[in-house]
């Protein structure tokens, strides 16, 4: 798997609070973005965090791109809803010189059920190749492509869906691939807007574990804002 930030709005955090302080100032954001301080900025971001007011986090956004995760992760993630998705199609990509896949380590754990696994990829993808040479449209021959099929995607979302994403995937009750990807994805966003980032992941990292019985009982590491 590979996590990569591609892009991301302009000093984040500044334009959060130029969004947020604009309903209440005499000027217009442009100058709200250039002229207020430092100090201030932090201020309305942490009334702003702190309120739950969040519908100005929606005016800075984070664009990912994400190579070498499953078909299985990709239709977890397009759930997410309030996001922007483009991935490799299969229906136009012919995977004539083979097709890589993701191999969960509990399979790979065991000879016996690697072994399993491994026929099945391989019958299937034998079956998918010979279909393509027979004239079948890429789009039909790829029903046969399994869930382990490595795929490529580039997500963007805005901060404030970012952060409900982080917090239902970073998760140790999550699926172990999407948890990773998600975690790998914090792991870049946090740097470029400490503040706002500071309490993102699971719901442990700010308090008690919503999941009652179904809890880990093993919190997801704290980052203190400054």
């Amino acid at each position: 798997m590979h996590v990569e930030l591609l892009y991301h709005t302009p000093d984040p955090e500044r334009a959060i609070a130029t969004a947020a302080r604009l309903c209440y100032a005499p000027v217009g954001a442009a100058e709200l973005m250039e002229t207020m301080p430092d100090e201030r900025v932090r201020s309305v971001l942490s009334t702003i965090m702190g309120s739950g007011h969040f519908s100005t986090l929606e005016h800075a956004s984070y664009t990912f791109a994400v190579d070498g995760v499953s078909r299985a992760l990709t239709h977890q993630l397009v759930r997410h809803r309030i996001a922007s998705f483009n991935q490799q199609s299969q229906r136009y990509v012919k995977f004539t010189g083979g097709l890589a896949t993701v191999k969960p380590e509990s399979v790979a754990a065991s000879a016996e059920t690697e072994a399993v696994f491994d026929a099945a990829i391989d019958a299937a993808i034998e079956a998918y190749q010979k279909l393509l040479a027979a004239g079948v449209p890429a789009e039909d021959a790829r029903y046969l492509l399994p869930n382990a099929a490595e795929t490529k995607i580039v997500i963007t979302m805005n901060v404030r869906e970012l952060l409900h994403f982080f917090e239902l995937r970073c998760c140790n009750r999550a699926q172990w691939e999407i948890r990773e990807m998600a975690r790998r994805m914090l792991e870049l966003a946090r740097p470029t807007a400490p503040f706002v980032f500071a309490d993102a992941g699971a719901p442990c990292v700010r308090g008690a574990c919503p999941e009652g019985k179904m809890t880990c009982g093993n919190p997801f590491p704290r980052v203190t804002r400054d």
